[in-house]
């Protein structure tokens, strides 16, 4: 079936979108107005600017290509499952939380502080995240170029991947399970304390008092 086509429009007022499936939203922009995208099904938006908060939550199948998430988008993405978001910047925090099956290709999160809470099943390439406490308790994770500036990360993690990456972090990997980190910096000044199954390959770290309290510690 052909997505409807919305072009050019600028949406206002509370759940703009409500309920709206197999839609195509082109060069918009999302004013004041809480939830423009809530309880949606395949919508695909692009070169589009979000402007209030709490713009996507509990939808499915939502795409974002070449977009704009301004200060106030906080609360961003809540309770969704496949999610794709590329080309897109974000500047407002706590953007992803309890949802499923996401993918994120050159995004940049520039004000990402509690970021990635609760998911499950994500891929990361080409990231760049400031903020802190990025990915807690999150499931089932592939990263490839992640650049990450904060304090925090990945605290009680479990199945997690990282490539290629620089983690510029306080406290990474606390009471994570499973994590193999790949030709990658990590800078944490009490790197990976409680974590269980930790497995760094060709990286090179920078720490104060790391690797502490690790069952089955693999460099």
């Amino acid at each position: 079936m052909e997505k409807e086509k919305l072009s050019n429009q600028r949406f206002a007022g509370e759940r703009a979108l409500f309920q709206r499936k197999n839609l195509l939203v082109e060069n918009s922009v999302f004013e004041d107005g809480e939830s423009p995208v809530k309880e949606c099904n395949d919508i695909t938006i692009s070169n589009s600017q979000f402007k209030w908060k709490y713009p996507i939550w509990y939808s499915d199948k939502i795409e974002l290509n070449s977009c704009l998430m301004d200060k106030m988008c906080r609360a961003a993405i809540w309770y969704c499952k496949d999610i794709v978001i590329k080309d897109t910047i974000i500047n407002a925090p706590k953007t992803v939380r309890r949802s499923n099956n996401l993918d994120f290709a050159n995004v940049s999160f520039f004000e990402g502080p509690e970021t990635l809470w609760f998911c499950e099943n994500v891929k990361l390439k080409d990231v760049f995240v400031k903020g802190d406490y990025f990915a807690m308790n999150s499931k089932n994770i592939e990263v490839d170029n992640l650049e990450l500036v904060g304090q925090y990360s990945f605290d009680g993690v479990e199945n997690v991947t990282i490539r290629n990456s620089s983690l510029k972090t306080k406290d990474a990997f606390w009471n994570s399970k499973n994590v193999t980190v790949y030709d990658s910096f990590i800078g944490g000044e009490y790197l990976g304390w409680n974590a269980e199954n930790l497995t760094l390959i060709n990286c090179r770290i920078e720490s104060l008092q790391g690797l502490c309290y690790v069952k089955n510690l693999v460099m």
